[in-house]
This record gives C-alpha cells, sequence and structure tokens, in this order.
C-alpha cells in the first residue's frame, strides 16, 4: 500500500516506501503502546505537523507504526526503521513514557545512537518518569528540548525552515549537509561531470567536518562505485611568504610549526593558513596574522589559484597566496611568537628557513612543498 498524501504533507507508515522526491522528511521517534486500549500519541504529531508546515513542498512524515495493525516482521522493522532515519532531515523523539503500557526500551537504543546527530529534538511531559538520563544527553548534545507536544514539533520545523527540494539519492543527504557550501561546491563539480549521486550516508560530523559514504554513479565510465568517503571542510586559504635569496635554495620562507594530532611525530611545519568566515583574501590575511603575527595589506597578496589538497580523500580546496615581505619584516618574524588563537587551542611557533632546507630535510608534506614551489617559480626568484 502506498503513502497517504496530502497536499504538503505525505505520511510513510511502517514498511512503505518513501517517496522519490520531497522538501524536508521528520521521523516520529518514540514508544509505540503496547496494548491496543493505549493510544498512540503519533496521529496528534501528525496533526502539530498538519498545522505547522509552511514549506513551499512536501514535508514526508516516517511513522513507525503499521497502517492498520502491529508489525509482524521484527527484522524488516528494523531494516525500515533504520533506512528512514537516515533520510529524515529532523528526528522528533517524544518519549511520554509510561512504564506499564509504554516503557521506551528501544526508544532508549535509538536516542542513544541519535542524541548527537545534529538531526533530533527532544520532547517528553514533565511528568513523564526516566527521562532524565535522557535530557542529560540532550543538554550536553545542544538538542533543542520542550515540554509539550507542539513545543517538540516546533523546534524540528524551526530548523528545517521552507526545506530543500531533493530527489533520488539526494533525499538521503540531510538538510543539515545539504545547505553547506562545502558540500555543495563538490556535488556541483560532480554534477557538472555528468555523475549521479545514487545514495549518501553520513558517517560523521565534528565540527566543520563531515564525512559522507557516497554512492555515485561515474557517467563516463558507466558505473557505480560506493566504497569511498568524502571527507568536506571549509576550503584553506595558504600564504607562502618569502624573501627572496640569491638562489631558489637560499630563497627564505615563513613556515609555522604547530602540534597537529595526526602527524607522526606531533608537530608539523605547513604554511600560514586556515578557514574563517570570511572570503579567500580575508582569510588569508586573517591567518598571517593570528598565526605570525604579522600585518599585510590586502594589495600585497598575489593569488595563485585553487586547487584540492588531498582529492582523493578530501573534498575541500585550498586558495594559494604569497606575498614577498621586506628584511625587516623576516627579522621580526624570526623573533615572534608564539601565536594563534588559543581559544582554539591553537599555538604556532614561526620559524624561517631556506627553501633549500626544506626540500633536503622533508619539513613539510608533499602539498605545501608543492605549493611552495609552485609560488617561487612562478614569482621567479
Amino acid at each position: 500500500m502506498g503513502a497517504e498524501i496530502t497536499a504538503e504533507i505525505t505520511i510513510v507508515y511502517a514498511r512503505e516506501d518513501p517517496p522519490d522526491h520531497w522538501e524536508a522528511a521528520v521521523f516520529l521517534a518514540g514508544p509505540t503502546p503496547r496494548s491496543a486500549d493505549v493510544a498512540s500519541w503519533r496521529p496528534a504529531a501528525v496533526g502539530e505537523l498538519r498545522r505547522r508546515w509552511r514549506g513551499d513542498g512536501r514535508l514526508v512524515v516516517f511513522v513507525p507504526e503499521h497502517r492498520h495493525d502491529r508489525y509482524t516482521d521484527y527484522d524488516a522493522q528494523i531494516d525500515w526503521e533504520e533506512r528512514c532515519l537516515h533520510l529524515a532531515d529532523e528526528v522528533i523523539f517524544w518519549v511520554p513514557r509510561e512504564p506499564a503500557t509504554m516503557p521506551a526500551f528501544t526508544t532508549n537504543v535509538e536516542w542513544g545512537m541519535w542524541h548527537d546527530s545534529g538531526r533530533v529534538v527532544f520532547g517528553a511531559p514533565p511528568g513523564a518518569p526516566k527521562n532524565r538520563y535522557l535530557l542529560h544527553y540532550a543538554a550536553a548534545s545542544g538538542v533543542p528540548t520542550a515540554d509539550d507536544l507542539a513545543g517538540t514539533v516546533a523546534a524540528a520545523l524551526g530548523r528545517i525552515g521552507a526545506g530543500a527540494p531533493r530527489t533520488g539519492g539526494e533525499r538521503e543527504v540531510p538538510l543539515l549537509l545539504w545547505r553547506e557550501k562545502p558540500f555543495q561546491d563538490w556535488y556541483a563539480g560532480q554534477r557538472d561531470a555528468g555523475n549521479v549521486l545514487l545514495g549518501a550516508r553520513v558517517v560523521f560530523r565534528f565540527g566543520v567536518c563531515w564525512g559522507l559514504h557516497v554512492r555515485m554513479h561515474v557517467t563516463a565510465e558507466d558505473r557505480v562505485k560506493d566504497n569511498e568517503i568524502v571527507i568536506g571542510r571549509p576550503d584553506v586559504s595558504a600564504v607562502v611568504l618569502y624573501r627572496r635569496g640569491e638562489t631558489l635554495d637560499a630563497t627564505d620562507v615563513v613556515l609555522v610549526r604547530e602540534f597537529r594530532s595526526p602527524c607522526a611525530n606531533g608537530f608539523v611545519h605547513e604554511l600560514p593558513g586556515g578557514s574563517g568566515t570570511g572570503g579567500a583574501f580575508e582569510n588569508a590575511l586573517a591567518e598571517v596574522a593570528e598565526e605570525t603575527g604579522l600585518p599585510l595589506d590586502r594589495t600585497r597578496l598575489r593569488e595563485h589559484g585553487t586547487r584540492q589538497v588531498n582529492a582523493t580523500l578530501s573534498a575541500h580546496r585550498a586558495h594559494l597566496f604569497s606575498a614577498e615581505v621586506s628584511s625587516a619584516e623576516l627579522a621580526r618574524l624570526r623573533g615572534s611568537g608564539p601565536h594563534g588563537v588559543a581559544a582554539d587551542g591553537e599555538r604556532t611557533h614561526v620559524e624561517v628557513t631556506a627553501f633549500g632546507r626544506i626540500r633536503r630535510e622533508r619539513l613539510v608534506d608533499w602539498a605545501s612543498l608543492g605549493m611552495i614551489t609552485e609560488v617561487l617559480l612562478e614569482v621567479g626568484t
């Protein structure tokens, strides 16, 4: 049997197939009554969604209850719920726990799996027992909470807003990721190449970073590739500060040394750079000032283009800039530091090093060496 469809709301009951497109999707998570004598809370939640949905298109509501009766195929029910939980832009947890008729044991497990996903809201009546632990983790994870069903639904729809049209495999990219520029930049490149997103699943989110397991149809080769994770983060700006020497190897380059956990020996030498809330130029100037203490005027920056840094793993790009520094600035840089943004756990140490030494002693990774070489060859040192 198909989903129940109105002009704005599509209700998908347990074991039913989702529609092929929508603007937003929610999953109604929480206890299901064990007895037919106890009314489900989900019809009231659907009613609130009908009253409050103001998007321009379709809102899909996943209801993990059978349209007519209680489900009988337990494994198939679990598979359906897992699929639809991952499809949802927001998971609405409403937990009117009643130990005798709605103990919410399964809900506890689902909450543990989803509470830190960034796409859940939590609600429970003030008198519902055994929710203190769940509320603790809601607060710890910054989850919106409410003590009535209307407020819980409103919190979810408030984050959804008008939603965004998605079809096919796009439905599997939740709004919290779909709306991010790094994802849209990556996806635009794939579409321009003629590739088709067949499916996706969020693997992790940490700060501004995310990982997405994707299933792509590679149009140029007419095959499907589904064994890779796309890691995304905002683009970075990197700046090569240099002072010309008599030879290329004698040219001084300004590096910053900083502790980075993935580095094999803890500390890495890299170019001043990073990401921020401004454009590429603004981020470049801000990062040089933060990591080296050297203020630069925008007119001193030379742009060298944009490339991916690690195209086999990460979708983000580096915007490369350079600036030649004076001998006085170089001397000031040699004696400065430490720098960085303490609130971000950042501490950088400036090191001025000849290009020849950078090459011979392998002070930087291949990406940084390539950027430095690109600049020094282009400016003709």
